[in-house]
């Protein structure tokens, strides 16, 4: 292993356990509830920690676990010595619409006006929502029908 491999290995474990760390301090959250609330299993978070891992995470992983604790995936990201800008939309390539209601909810996230308190209980909402566990089709379907 080079040297540099091993450097990221290290700031990348440094990063996820401050992460996890927070996450326990600030929100009581056990690994097994951070694993659920960022949909990546306990050992996979545990080889992390460790700097137990042949081929860098994927990126998705990544993503999903920083957005599950509310934090920047950039910082992950930099920890792992990724070139950031590569990630984006590639020029000439439009970013899928967004949905205006999810729009009013991310700008209230950055609005200096909305306080701390409103920002925390927009996040776990919106936490609980993406990992709620999805309905099957017909159980949705009888509902529409009962309305």
């Amino acid at each position: 292993m080079t040297e540099t491999a091993n450097a990221r290995k290290i700031a990348y474990a440094t990063f996820v356990r401050r992460a996890l760390d927070e996450a326990r301090a600030t929100r009581a959250w056990s690994g097994t509830e951070v694993s659920r609330r960022t949909g990546v299993s306990r050992q996979t978070i545990n080889r992390w920690v460790r700097g137990d891992w042949a081929s860098d995470p994927e990126a998705e992983r990544v993503v999903a676990f920083c957005e599950g604790l509310g934090l920047n995936p950039a910082a992950a990201f930099a920890a792992l010595g990724w070139d950031r800008t590569a990630a984006g939309p590639r020029p000439g390539q439009a970013a899928p619409p967004m949905d205006p209601d999810v729009e009013a909810l991310l700008r209230r996230l950055v609005d200096p006006q909305v306080s701390d308190a409103e920002k925390f209980h927009i996040r776990e909402t919106i936490r609980y929502l993406a990992y709620r566990p999805t309905l099957p089709v017909d159980v949705r379907k009888r509902g529409n029908q009962a309305g």
